[in-house]
């Protein structure tokens, strides 16, 4: 058993970058593959390469109405006879032969003996022949057998993190179900005598547990199983079996509240006398009081009680492990530079995730991207919270920031139009 390294005892507190990359180097992709229907592969990662078994066209055909004819003919410039058509799904049978054309749609086969289209824009029609009315190029809006994608051609790489585009790709190529890997199973649980699910009657003293719903809601976004062991009270026997439990049901394991200090702080205890404590406190705010370690094995996330805590560590830190967990390559958050509009106020010693809105700005011809605090910053307020679309992320060892410093943001999702 491997006792816990206690950073408050050190001088400083660990770096989030430092926490990140232990968390990164510490896990490994779950084990075990499926094979899912495309139409639910979206967000899932390749556990095999996908070979595409036909061309893409599967044949040439039409990149536009109009007519198909030969080359030859049109620089001849003499009237063509119209001998029928070709529709997609419904090709001409027969031979385009000299001096005559076919009236093809967008997507039609081309014809034997046929290799340019002519649009209809550029063509006089008459009831059984046509005139060129421009010059025309061989090949014009022919979309050549196999341009694409060649038959036995790699679609998708294994470790591909399949996309909405990639899904498109597969389908065209006749994909009907791939083989992913498997996504972890976490288990969830929150601890407190005073939490209480939403819905239920409040004592003096209660209040309602968000964090475990939150959570819970993030992980089901990801398309994460989940195995929710519900709330559990302030006692050491009840949170080593649900300890004992998730470790042996579940790939990893989330719990919220209980991994401070304080004389009822049971979960910090328990995770140390049943497994090890890789780390805990991370110089960040919101968010210090933060573990990583295992049960029996298996990976724990301690996150904070203090809602908005529990939610910033969530995505700065857990959510990089999962990726990790589910198969893909966690590459850093994606960050933009914003024009501060109000002053922010910080100490140095942590990286501070405060709550923002960012959105686009235009005046004079120029247009640039402006960031402003929402509501109070403090690690219990949730209105702000759901009100921002960004962190606004300032430097360990930075102090207050001056409106019009330019900042970094980490956007939370699309800014409304």
């Amino acid at each position: 058993m491997n006792k816990m390294v206690d950073c408050c005892s050190q001088p400083g507190l660990m770096p989030i970058e430092t926490a990140r990359a232990r968390l990164l180097e510490a896990l490994q992709p779950v084990a075990g593959t499926q094979t899912v229907p495309l139409t639910n592969a979206a967000g899932r990662v390749l556990a095999e390469p996908v070979i595409s078994a036909v061309n893409l066209p599967p044949c040439d055909n039409s990149a536009m109405d109009g007519y198909a004819l030969r080359f030859a003919d049109a620089a001849a410039g003499q009237p063509l006879e119209l001998i029928g058509k070709s529709f997609a799904g419904a090709p001409f049978e027969g031979v385009v032969n000299p001096g005559t054309c076919v009236r093809i749609m967008t997507g039609a086969a081309m014809p034997a003996g046929a290799d340019t289209v002519v649009m209809q824009e550029n063509v006089q029609a008459e009831a059984e022949s046509i005139h060129l009315r421009t010059e025309v190029r061989a090949g014009d809006h022919v979309r050549r057998r196999g341009e694409d994608v060649a038959e036995g051609q790699t679609l998708l790489e294994a470790g591909t993190h399949i996309s909405v585009a990639h899904i498109a790709l597969l389908a065209a190529a006749g994909i009907g179900t791939v083989t992913v890997k498997r996504r972890p199973c976490i288990a969830l649980f929150s601890t407190g005598d005073e939490l209480r699910q939403p819905g239920e009657p409040l004592a003096e003293g209660d209040i309602y547990d968000s964090n475990r719903v939150a959570l819970k809601a993030a992980l089901q976004e990801l398309d994460l199983e989940t195995l929710d062991l519900g709330i559990l009270p302030d006692n050491r026997d009840a949170i080593t079996r649900a300890l004992q439990k998730a470790a042996r049901e579940a790939d990893a394991v989330i719990t919220s509240g209980g991994v401070s200090v304080g004389e009822a702080d049971y979960t910090r205890e328990v995770l140390e006398a049943q497994g090890e404590i890789g780390f805990w406190k991370v110089a960040m705010k919101p968010g210090k009081p933060f573990a990583f370690g295992r049960i029996q094995g298996t990976p724990f996330f301690g996150l904070p009680g203090n809602p908005v805590s529990a939610l910033v560590t969530f995505y700065q830190l857990v959510l990089p492990a999962l990726t990790v967990m589910c198969g893909s390559s966690w590459n850093g958050p994606a960050t933009m530079q914003a024009k501060l509009l109000k002053p922010l106020k910080k100490k140095p010693g942590r990286t501070d995730f405060q709550r923002g809105i960012f959105r686009f700005v235009q005046e004079d011809g120029r247009g640039e991207l402006v960031v402003e605090p929402v509501g109070a910053q403090g690690s219990h307020i949730l209105t702000g919270l759901a009100a921002a679309n960004c962190f606004i992320v300032l430097a360990r060892d930075s102090g207050n920031a001056d409106a019009g410093d330019t900042v970094t943001i980490e956007p939370l999702r699309a800014p409304l139009a």
